[in-house]
């Protein structure tokens, strides 16, 4: 195979020998090589502004982030035979770690398949291509899957926010055997069922799968609120662990029925009831009506997707956090969690301190926890770390 050549300029090869996978097109010598002769998702070879080879990858001409470094021997490029290979690789981290077939098979960049995410449910597998570059090796893809896993039904869940950023069509389909609209899963000995064809992202989020189970240690015999609950990840597992009693807010009326059929799952309905609504309000009023909880995990989806946002977003994880802990019993366990990539740990320290100032308490943080192994970190690639999990205690001044 031929492929065209993005000639990058003077020194903008330094994060990518530094171990970063991405190319912005103020870093291409269009000189050179001109954005406008590449097709939107066109294989590529790489090279310095002194034409040394830097690999392979993908490019997309209209994209802030333009091009993607998917080998760095040039002799590879982004086929059938190398997404098997880094497949294989990806899967014995993850049979290393974990049991039973239920992770994140695949995180783009960090498994050296940027726009890239694969998650495995037993025998049924859902897969997000976020790039041009994936979507145009979208059946190799699935190939690759088939070889290397055997499942009996692959999911491509491609509705994502990134996809419009690389103004991609968005659409969800079953590229292989059959999957059904919700799949069974277990994580720390509890077993769900996930809405993989219409829940949020993939279905499931596996990325708190650890800072789940230290809940065990806190919630035996406690009566406990999760908030953002989605399908009861949280909840059910705290009943599950013992919890006397466990509320679930969610603003989704099918996450809502969800978490009732995972209780009743697992034989633990009598503990789990839950509250439809918005968070912000369902909290103001359990406050209005003297509700109180030894618990509260607070898990929201991202307040700061971009720069921009960073303000207002750290202003929404004060506000809920101190609602949150307004609701505890005078010595009482909050379990703040965020998946904003753009908050900064020591921001969300910030903002509970303030929060527990503003209240009069005082807040001890007593175990911090992020993502699991199948979501392994590139330390050259900050993006890749982007779950942060504090439990405190609350106690009053």
């Amino acid at each position: 195979m031929t492929l065209k050549t993005l000639r990058l300029k003077n020194r903008a090869d330094r994060r990518l020998k530094a171990g970063h996978l991405w190319i912005y097109s103020n870093e291409v010598d269009t000189r050179t090589s001109p954005l406008r002769d590449f097709k939107t998702g066109e294989l590529i070879n790489i090279e310095s502004a002194e034409g040394k080879p830097l690999g392979t990858g993908y490019i997309n001409p209209n994209s802030l982030i333009c091009a993607r470094l998917v080998s760095r021997d040039s002799k590879y490029v982004l086929d059938r035979s190398l997404l098997v290979h880094r497949i294989q690789v990806a899967l014995s981290l993850r049979e290393r770690v974990f049991d039973k077939p239920f992770y994140r098979l695949v995180f783009g960049d960090s498994d050296g398949l940027p726009g890239l995410v694969v998650d495995r449910f037993g025998d049924i597998v859902v897969a997000q291509m976020s790039t041009a570059g994936m979507e145009t090796v979208k059946d190799d893809i699935v190939d690759a899957l088939v070889k290397v896993l055997k499942p009996s039904g692959i999911l491509l869940k491609n509705d994502g926010t990134g996809r419009q950023l690389e103004k991609l069509p968005e659409y969800v389909e079953v590229a292989y055997g059959e999957v059904p609209e919700k799949v069974e899963l277990e994580e720390n000995g509890v077993t769900f069922r996930a809405p993989v064809i219409k829940g949020q992202k993939t279905g499931w989020f596996y990325d708190h799968r650890l800072n789940r189970e230290r809940l065990r240690h806190y919630v035996s015999g406690k009566k406990v609120l999760d908030v953002f609950s989605y399908v009861g990840g949280w909840g059910v597992q705290c009943a599950a662990f013992g919890a006397s009693q466990v509320t679930c807010v969610d603003a989704s009326e099918q996450a809502v029925e969800l978490v009732h059929e995972n209780a009743g799952l697992n034989g633990l309905g009598d503990r789990v009831e839950s509250i439809q609504g918005d968070a912000f309000t369902a909290l103001k009023a359990l406050r209005d009506e003297g509700e109180k909880f030894d618990v509260v995990i607070v898990d929201p989806p991202a307040f700061i997707k971009k720069r921009k946002d960073i303000k207002a977003g750290e202003q929404a994880y004060r506000r809920i956090n101190e609602l949150a802990m307004r609701l505890l019993e005078k010595d009482g366990i909050l379990v703040s969690c965020s998946c904003s990539m753009h908050l900064q740990k020591d921001s969300l320290f910030d903002a509970l301190r303030a929060g527990s100032r503003h209240i009069d308490r005082n807040l001890q943080i007593i175990e911090q926890g992020h993502q699991g192994p199948d979501h392994p970190v590139l330390p050259a690639i900050p993006e890749t770390e982007y779950i942060k999990a504090i439990i405190a205690r609350v106690t009053r001044a």
